[in-house]
């Protein structure tokens, strides 16, 4: 066996061993993100796209939106949520890392009306 290959060789499976060290560490702090029927979440918004509230636009604007209920549940990372008429030009089907839990009291909750969407993006 030529040196420079088996030097080559242990450096992949240092490199094979670190990349499942890392892999095991980061999955015992990670969990699926799962939602039932009915669950109330936040919706992610994207401060680029055009979406202007409380007179902020881009990366001052508050990230999410909500909460709003969960309809049903679309294939294994997707969700139908119930929008009110105010986001009617929005489709109502989201990716689970567009979503959070939301855990705060009701009586908090910032009306939608201050939310104008830019038509032309």
């Amino acid at each position: 066996m030529p040196f420079t290959s088996y030097w080559a060789e242990i450096g992949d499976s240092q490199m094979t061993a670190a990349r499942d060290r890392q892999k095991s560490y980061a999955d015992k702090c990670r969990k699926p993100l799962e939602f039932q029927v009915g669950d109330r979440v936040l919706l992610k918004l994207s401060p680029w796209k055009g979406v202007m509230r409380f007179g902020k636009r881009g990366k001052l604007s508050p990230r999410y939106v909500g909460p709003f209920e969960i309809l049903k549940r679309i294939g294994p990372v997707a969700y139908q949520l119930k929008l009110p008429d105010e986001l009617n030009g929005v489709h109502n089907v989201f990716h689970v890392l567009n979503l959070k839990k939301c855990l705060s009291d009701e009586t908090l909750i910032v009306p939608l009306e201050e939310i104008q969407v830019d038509e032309q993006l």
